[in-house]
């Protein structure tokens, strides 16, 4: 009778753990390179994803190497949702060997994108240069939403968009879409279409999710507007360039340390200082991945302290707002 016991709570149990395999081989498997990527999938998958990171957090992502059991899990994958950045340059082809029937979808199709920031004096006139052009990234999002849908129908690598050579040939296009409220519209819409047509069963289910997830990003976006209403203009200092969308769509300007990814030299050191000085900016930004020596170097002389900014955070939503307030604090 024990025996007839046991062997039925075995049963059981094996049951249990087929049904559960069952369920989550009935979720749709999906890679994002950053952990900001996921929250987004998350918001319009839910309980229909199985959403996996590459880029592990802490790690940098410009240095990052696939780990074997990540390679394992992506060969099983449906989709692989790239964000642009230069991870993915060097590995996506190595994944996309992996895994031949991995759809790459890339949700900065459709954005604009802006110069990487190399020193302030440049940035400065490209910013200005940019307003001048008008509020693109704002007012323009609507024929955005249909450039995206119509790169997405066609399959294209956003990542060959031409652009200037001679005005970018060292600082490159700015891959940082995500810390801007109204391109990760853009980019939700991508995501949106990749999950329906993935999976048209759920089609409006993903639909219904991606309008919840929008409107919310709508919500941010007011509330940012009114964080920083009347500093327009005014400048902070940040060791990576990564803020430069976010401080576009709130008229604001990052002044950024590192030079072309690499540390200051003591005469840019110096230029800095003084900028920081002459515009009365205490406080330097400084993201968890990289080192704090020169942003420390820095605001002892300038009498000032280094604050943390991950644009890298997994609750996107909760962490914009951190920053935001971290940003408003330091521009009073």
């Amino acid at each position: 009778m024990n025996r007839k016991f046991t062997m039925l709570i075995l049963a059981i149990s094996i049951l249990f753990v087929l049904l559960g395999n069952c369920f989550a081989a009935g979720r749709l498997p999906v890679f994002v390179t950053i952990a900001p990527q996921k929250f987004f999938v998350q918001q319009i998958g839910r309980d229909l994803v199985d959403v996996q990171v590459m880029v592990e957090p802490g790690a940098d992502p410009h240095t990052y190497e696939p780990k074997p059991q990540q390679m394992v899990a992506i060969s099983k994958a449906k989709i692989y949702f790239a964000v642009g950045i230069e991870f993915e340059e060097a590995n996506l082809g190595k994944i996309t060997a992996t895994n031949p029937n991995l759809k790459v979808i890339h949700t900065d199709n459709g954005i604009e994108k802006i110069a990487m920031a190399a020193h302030h004096d440049h940035h400065d006139g490209h910013e200005k240069e940019h307003h001048d052009k008008g509020e693109h990234h704002e007012e323009g999002k609507d024929e955005h939403h249909a450039e995206a849908e119509h790169a997405h129908e066609k399959g294209e690598h956003h990542g060959e968009t031409e652009h200037d050579e001679g005005h970018h040939e060292h600082t490159g296009l700015d891959p940082h879409t995500w810390l801007s409220p109204p391109l990760v519209k853009i980019q939700a819409r991508t995501i949106q279409a990749a999950l329906q047509e993935a999976d048209p069963a759920h089609q409006k289910d993903y639909e219904v999710n991606f309008h919840e997830f929008t409107a919310q990003i709508d919500q941010l976006d007011a509330d940012l507007k009114t964080t920083f209403a009347g500093k327009k203009g005014l400048q902070f200092l940040v060791f990576h360039p990564a803020w430069g969308y976010f401080a576009h769509a709130y008229g604001l300007k990052q002044v950024p340390i590192e030079i072309e990814g690499k540390d200051p030299k003591p005469a840019q050191l110096k230029e800095l200082i003084e900028h920081a000085r002459e515009n009365g900016i205490k406080v330097v930004f400084v993201q968890p991945q990289f080192s704090t020596k020169s942003a420390q170097l820095i605001s002892q002389e300038i009498g000032g302290q280094v604050v943390f900014a991950d644009p890298l955070a997994g609750d996107w939503m909760a962490n914009l707002r951190e920053v935001a307030n971290k940003f408003q604090s330091a521009l009073k």
